[in-house]
């Protein structure tokens, strides 16, 4: 089977008082996620903003691929999977590389 799409995605960095936020949209055609990520800097840190984008952005791809699974999982439930547990780990029909 073949299969192609496209997916878009917004990125968006919001700074203020030594705290960087980060809220990333995709959007699947037939679904919409926002993960959200927050980054802090230490009063006795040096100030790079550089490193709190780095670190919002992928606390907020962590979130949305959270729910990414979630929702990969909810939809494996009316395909006839096993039912999941409550770790979100896939049934062992599907590979998960991840932690």
């Amino acid at each position: 089977m073949s299969h192609t799409a496209e997916w878009k995605v917004r990125l968006y960095l919001f700074e203020e008082d030594h705290t960087t936020k980060a809220r990333l949209e995709l959007d699947t055609g037939t679904n919409r996620l926002t993960g959200h990520g927050t980054a802090r800097c230490a009063p006795e840190d040096t100030d790079v903003p550089e490193i709190g984008d780095e670190l919002a952005v992928a606390r907020a791809m962590e979130d949305l691929a959270l729910q990414m699974k979630r929702a990969a999982y909810g939809d494996m439930r009316p395909a006839s999977a096993p039912s999941l547990p409550e770790s979100l780990k896939p049934y062992p029909g599907w590979l998960d590389t991840g932690a």
